[in-house]
């Protein structure tokens, strides 16, 4: 084939010099009142009555880069993934080609139309049914009721949530939440998708019938789907391009497994403490019953540990409600996000409102690879019929281990890193 009979390719996103700028501290005081007080405060150079005991004041009036000059082209058909650590710009991204928000500065061109997921229930109406909810998510889109009846049965059938279609949304829990909402996104007539983390929520079986359906909707249908996750194998096992973004930049973009190593180099083990306050959260009730405020690897300067030493992790947190028990475990992952495992549940014992409790774990590595490694922290509370969780943080707990004796060859992605006892030939014979 001539140069000249290959089609050329058609951009359906294209974003240039794009920026989003933030302030950083309190915007206002909540009323007037309070915002003239600080004025007059600030004027005369004295402190400022309204800020909180302990808040550090240097804040005040500075701003931060959530995206410093971003270019992209994105075209039709493409299933492009976007990766990088928490706070490098990923979600920003996608509000702003959503056009949740508006940009500081820059360009985005857009040809067709978006259907956004950004988090469970982003654009459904917590009173209305999801049968209501499909069909104003239709009419957002552009849509006729003619057009969104054609698809309905397909939505509810992919959902697997039709025998509480016409149940109010509130009363979902977030894994039918994302059941239904991913239905509507895929079905629905939208030239482009956007997923945003979304189905860490769903059971395992309903996010491969989603990975399915996207790949299905890219490279049958002709969609453009743009998806951010942290789990590199749903990545590389939906997408054809990959995009890396640290500091609010692109730092690289194309092949799926550069991409993916790239991302993984990025990981910081030269953290040993971590203020989770105001630290976002996993699921949307995590934080508000308990509450972690601080995680330190005790005694080290980094995160970096031998096999043979002990990690010794302390935790501080308190509770707005007594409880006679909670349960703790770390989801263990390697830095390419493959899960590593999940550390057994433990009890933190009782405890009561109004007092900061701190517990000191210590977890043995000894059976750990050499490599990098990250966890999530989980608290839950168990209850007779199931498990609730309690406080999940939106963060990743980094850890290095160097053991060159338990070094394992870096085998086809997905077989783990777990050093198991090596196969003893008890007998061997010629028949």
């Amino acid at each position: 084939m001539s140069l000249q009979n290959i089609p050329a390719r058609e951009p359906v996103i294209q974003v240039t010099g794009l920026k989003k700028q933030y302030r950083l501290g309190q915007i206002g005081g909540g009323t007037l009142t309070a915002d003239l007080q600080s004025w007059w405060a600030r004027l005369r150079g004295k402190e400022d009555p309204n800020v909180k005991i302990g808040t550090d004041t240097r804040l005040f009036g500075t701003t931060f880069m959530a995206l410093n000059g971003v270019d992209l082209t994105i075209y039709k058909g493409e299933a492009v993934g976007i990766i990088g650590r928490n706070g490098a710009g990923k979600s920003t991204l996608l509000k702003l080609l959503s056009r949740i928000t508006a940009p500081t500065e820059g360009e985005i061109k857009i040809k067709g139309r978006i259907a956004s997921m950004l988090e469970v229930g982003t654009g459904f109406n917590q009173e209305m049914t999801g049968r209501e909810n499909i069909y104003m998510n239709g009419a957002i889109l552009g849509m006729t009721k003619a057009e969104v009846d054609s698809k309905l049965q397909q939505i509810i059938e992919f959902s697997e949530c039709g025998d509480f279609i016409d149940t109010p949304v509130k009363r979902y829990s977030s894994g039918m939440f994302v059941k239904l909402a991913f239905a509507v996104a895929a079905h629905l007539d939208s030239e482009i998708m956007v997923m945003d983390e979304v189905l860490a929520v769903g059971d395992m079986k309903f996010q491969q019938k989603c990975l399915g359906k996207m790949s299905d909707v890219a490279n049958q249908d002709g969609r453009t789907v743009l998806y951010v996750s942290h789990n590199m194998s749903t990545i590389r096992q939906l997408c054809n391009r990959c995009i890396v973004l640290d500091a609010g930049r692109v730092i690289f973009e194309g092949d799926v497994e550069q991409a993916i190593a790239i991302y993984m180099d990025t990981t910081d083990v030269n953290v040993s403490h971590y203020d989770l306050r105001d630290c976002g959260r996993l699921t949307p009730n995590s934080g508000v019953r308990l509450h972690l405020d601080e995680l330190t690897f005790v005694g080290k300067e980094s995160s970096v540990f031998s096999a043979d030493e002990t990690l010794r992790i302390q935790l501080k947190w308190h509770v707005q409600e007594p409880f006679d028990g909670v349960n703790l475990k770390f989801n263990l992952h390697f830095r390419d996000s493959s899960p590593v495992g999940i550390t057994h549940p433990i009890d933190l014992g009782p405890c009561v409102p109004g007092k900061e409790y701190s517990t000191i774990l210590n977890f043995d590595p000894g059976v750990l690879a050499e490599g990098q490694y990250f966890f999530y922290v989980d608290i839950f509370e168990k209850t007779l019929s199931n498990s609730v969780c309690l406080d999940k943080p939106n963060k990743e707990f980094a850890f290095e281990i160097t053991n060159p004796d338990l070094t394992i060859p870096e085998w086809s992605p997905g077989w783990g890193r777990i050093h198991f006892p090596p196969l003893v030939i008890e007998s061997s014979e010629v028949l």
